[in-house]
């Protein structure tokens, strides 16, 4: 770490040097006018006037890569925070599997579109506002979201109801869109502390516990359309189970539901109280899983596996759910509260 010596200025001015090899890769200059932010914990970040005004552009240079990396670029670049990226392909024409690669990834990503379209190019252009959402809104929104398709799943389980189940499915899209988004948020916070408080955020310690709870939000998303999946190969659509194990799977969805959406409330609000509720809760329904599959009657393997790949899915989301509970935690108890008292 390198160290400066603050020097007064006058009566009531301090002041210290920038470090020249800084200076040369910001190009600010004598006279040039620099941002200031003071963030918690007493930090205090300086950033170049450029960081606020302009608008990065990513140039992916697609001559030797397939569509599909071609489309694994774009959506890096977004999660990077790029504004414009450009596909280019200098070796002429740029191919049509190609062209598809970025059509593909702009249905994938929220506020992406073509601006300019060439024969040798294509560029598109985010469109996102980091002021237009809080990172607080979007983790309630993908919980929300995987929520919503975890009970179409298991209702279309229920009733045998494939149309339900393909519901939930196409909802998975927009789960993913409100991940990737935030991905992007979190990077462009990191990288511009000054938007680190448009997103929400007075600092930005918090950033990398959202990235991980937002993984966990989109990894139960991915467990509902599992479960969802199962309906659309099911025979019948359904499970070949009595009523009476249908009703414990539904009442184990229901808790599962409650944990889920506690610790996200527990992150968003930083209260210790919700995490300690969240692992009672977890703790009631840690052997749910075995329990229902021990008073099985004897069946088909094919339908005991489906019984327990949907079971198995509901344990896992109360498991990603406790993760964001611990992370929650840490969150909380960074701050003064009743429990605690920091010095």
């Amino acid at each position: 770490m390198e160290t400066r010596k603050v020097q007064r200025l006058g009566p009531s001015t301090l002041a210290m040097t920038l470090p020249a090899e800084w200076a040369k890769e910001q190009n600010v200059e004598k006279g040039d006018e620099v941002s200031l932010r003071m963030g918690g914990k007493g930090t205090l970040t300086v950033m170049p006037e450029s960081v606020n005004t302009e608008e990065s552009e990513a140039i992916i240079h697609a001559d030797n890569l397939d569509a599909d990396a071609v489309e694994r670029a774009i959506v890096a670049q977004y999660v990077l925070g790029r504004r414009v990226i450009r596909v280019v392909h200098e070796g002429g024409t740029l191919p049509s599997e190609h062209i598809n690669a970025v059509y593909q990834a702009e249905t994938q990503l929220m506020g992406l579109g073509v601006i300019e379209e060439t024969p040798e190019s294509i560029a598109i252009r985010c469109s996102v506002d980091p002021e237009d959402f809080t990172l607080d809104n979007l983790l309630e929104r993908l919980e929300s979201t995987g929520s919503t398709m975890r009970g179409e799943a298991i209702k279309a389980l229920a009733h045998g109801n494939p149309d339900m189940a393909q519901r939930a499915l196409n909802r998975e899209r927009q789960a993913n869109k409100i991940f990737v988004l935030m991905l992007r948020l979190i990077f462009t916070a990191y990288q511009n502390p000054n938007l680190a408080r448009a997103v929400g955020l007075d600092e930005g310690f918090p950033l990398i516990g959202y990235r991980s709870i937002a993984k966990n939000l989109e990894l139960t998303a991915d467990n509902a359309e599992d479960i969802a999946e199962i309906v659309m190969e099911a025979e019948n659509h359904t499970l070949n189970v009595d009523q009476p194990v249908m009703r414990r799977i539904r009442e184990f969805t229901e808790k599962v539901d409650e944990i889920t959406a506690l610790a996200v409330e527990a992150a968003v609000e930083r209260d210790y109280d919700k995490t300690i509720e969240v692992r009672r809760l977890f703790h009631e329904i840690s052997d749910r899983e075995r329990e229902i599959l021990d008073d099985l009657p004897e069946m088909d393997n094919k339908d005991l596996l489906q019984v327990r790949e949907v079971l198995v899915s509901l344990q896992q989301t109360a498991q990603y759910a406790m993760r964001n509970a611990e992370i929650a935690v840490n969150l909380a108890l960074n701050e003064q509260s009743e429990h605690v008292e920091i010095h």
